[in-house]
């Protein structure tokens, strides 16, 4: 059993099928692994609590083929699109969850909100099934279903262009998932998650053929081909709570597999920075525990004093929480760590969204990488060297990103992989 996960457009419901696919499985004894499309950090960990295994993010804008096959675990696998099948990035849509299929030889399932149509259903998926001849539509899971009359007359429109309907799931309000400004409200803050997940599994296992899609997909080879990316120090010190949860699983497992000593920390927690040879400030949500973080005088001293001998790397979230101030949504500023001359705000919000290839000459992750950037906050002042020159997925030269000073760097961008 492997397949993906696919819609015609965002919003369609993947993630919820897929929770509910991967929670039926597992209580049924399968062992099963979820895995992402592109740059996510929040979806992954739910599919980790809903099936009880790892889940890697796979990225065909910014990974090799060999390193997608190395992460794509060899035992079954349900994979979840982003966006629309043929969605990527500017200007070709490289990068789409069409490209995982064609790179893993995987039959896409396509998940359709059929809450607004009825006949037209049938060009729609046939469009999908013939609109690039090595992407294979396996059948569809039509979703947000009004009636039974009205699934009689989708399945009727199905019928008449051969494509198999695996599920028909009804509207069901208590299935939709609470969001915020970068996703969807992270897995561990939802004290009701096992619930969540139990009755996504209890709507799939009444509305889907769970043997048909048993019987999707090729098998692997059981030793997949390797991939590791060297790591930037040998004992890495990260910061890890609600505040600093995005960082990258596979980076995590590469730097692991090489050798490096990884130790996590929370800073939300006001513990201090342990002893390494790097500290690492992921991304996440500080914008919205600034004053916790600005009052937490054991974890902000401790990483002013490792900072003097030891390097000190931040993105996005990170980032902003090495610089002096951050302003939270009410318009309150709040004192960092001001070990960057950098200022930002979340109250003065912009989106800054997209892929991003970016090279460093210094620091720890010197080298050329592929990026993405997503998120709001705006820059009041950067002062001093930037980090890294930087231009978008089209080639455009973008103006350099991120500070660096002293032992400390950092900046907006989200480092998926070496170029």
């Amino acid at each position: 059993m492997r397949f993906l996960i696919a819609a015609p457009a965002s919003g369609s419901g993947k993630t919820t099928v897929t929770l509910g696919l991967l929670r039926a499985f597992a209580q049924d004894g399968q062992t099963i692994s979820g895995a992402k499309s592109g740059p996510d950090y929040i979806d992954p960990r739910f599919h980790e609590a809903a099936c009880g295994r790892p889940c890697f993010n796979l990225d065909a804008w910014a990974m090799s083929p060999q390193h997608i096959r190395a992460l794509a675990q060899s035992g079954p696998l349900i994979v979840e699109g982003a966006m629309g099948l043929f969605d990527g990035a500017p200007p070709d849509g490289k990068g789409a969850c069409a490209d995982l299929a064609v790179i893993l030889n995987l039959p896409v399932v396509l998940v359709v909100d059929a809450g607004r149509m009825a006949q037209s259903i049938a060009p729609i998926v046939q469009g999908f099934a013939q609109f690039k001849p090595d992407v294979q539509i396996a059948g569809v899971i039509l979703n947000n279903v009004g009636s039974l009359r009205h699934e009689q007359m989708l399945r009727g429109a199905m019928s008449k262009i051969g494509i198999p309907v695996f599920g028909v799931v009804m509207r069901n309000a208590a299935l939709k998932m609470p969001s915020r400004h970068l996703g969807l409200v992270q897995a561990q803050e939802r004290p009701d998650l096992d619930a969540f997940l139990d009755a996504a599994a209890d709507v799939v296992r009444q509305s889907v053929d769970l043997d048909a899609l048993k019987q999707l997909g090729k098998p692997r080879a059981a030793t997949p081909t390797q991939h590791n990316t060297p790591p930037p120090a040998q004992r890495i010190a990260i910061a890890q709570d609600a505040a600093f949860a995005f960082s990258y699983p596979h980076l995590l497992r590469d730097w692991r597999s090489a050798g490096a000593e990884i130790t996590f920390f929370s800073p939300l927690a006001d513990e201090a920075v342990p002893a390494c040879d790097l500290v690492y400030l992921p991304g996440g949500y500080p914008e919205l525990h600034a004053g916790r973080l600005a009052s937490n005088t054991t974890f902000m001293q401790s990483l002013r004093n490792i900072s003097e001998h030891t390097d000190v790397y931040g993105e996005c979230g990170g980032y902003m929480t090495l610089g002096e101030t951050l302003v939270d949504a009410d318009g309150v500023s709040h004192a960092m760590a001001g070990l960057l001359s950098l200022g930002t705000s979340f109250a003065a919000r912009k989106l800054h969204l997209g892929y991003r290839d970016v090279s460093a000459t210094g620091g720890r992750f010197q080298g050329a990488w592929k990026a993405h950037e997503f998120h709001y906050a705006t820059t009041l002042h950067a002062d001093g060297t930037p980090l890294f020159t930087a231009s978008d997925a089209t080639g455009t030269r973008l103006a350099d990103m991120g500070l660096r000073q002293g032992r400390v760097s950092g900046s907006f961008a989200h480092l998926i992989a070496p170029a």
